[in-house]
């Protein structure tokens, strides 16, 4: 059954390699379904990849290849919680490492533009801490950072 709600990514041309890529560094991820165009459309020929149906850690997503018109920008991203420093360095690395572009508080950009929080849910928490005092001290930490650093955010809460 189709999902009825389903997030479209606008690629130029090259979202099988994307949805491939994120299949292969989240889990609950796959490429479920690859559509070939029936005909020739403005960026592409009959044949060519148009859409590629996939899921990232269980959402489902389509990736149109819909040419150079558009580009992705930081105001839709991924929020991904982490359960700990080894799983965000692992996927903050897996996107910066391939082509991707570190930026702050824990957001990258992949090769392909799409932005990326990697967020450990220890973060998550602290934002939402009860004690006002505790909250901003993790909030002002997380403002220097880049990759979240799970240790500097629990010793921030201890301050």
């Amino acid at each position: 059954m189709t999902a009825r709600n389903t997030i479209c990514l606008w690629y130029d041309h090259d979202a099988l390699d994307a949805a491939t890529f994120y299949a292969s560094i989240f889990p609950d991820s796959a490429v479920t379904a690859v559509h070939p165009a029936p005909g020739d459309y403005p960026s592409g020929k009959q044949g060519d990849v148009i859409t590629v149906e996939f899921t990232v850690l269980g959402i489902p997503c389509i990736g149109l290849n819909g040419g150079p018109a558009f580009k992705h920008s930081e105001a839709f991203s991924f929020q991904v919680a982490t359960e700990d420093q080894a799983e965000t360095d692992r996927l903050w690395n897996a996107i910066v490492d391939n082509g991707g572009q570190e930026s702050e508080c824990g957001w990258c950009k992949d090769r392909w533009g799409l932005s990326w929080q990697i967020t450990p849910r220890v973060l998550i928490e602290a934002i939402a801490n009860p004690d006002p005092a505790a909250a901003k001290r993790a909030f002002d930490a997380m403002m220097t950072m880049r990759k979240i650093d799970v240790a500097r955010i629990e010793a921030a809460l201890r301050s």
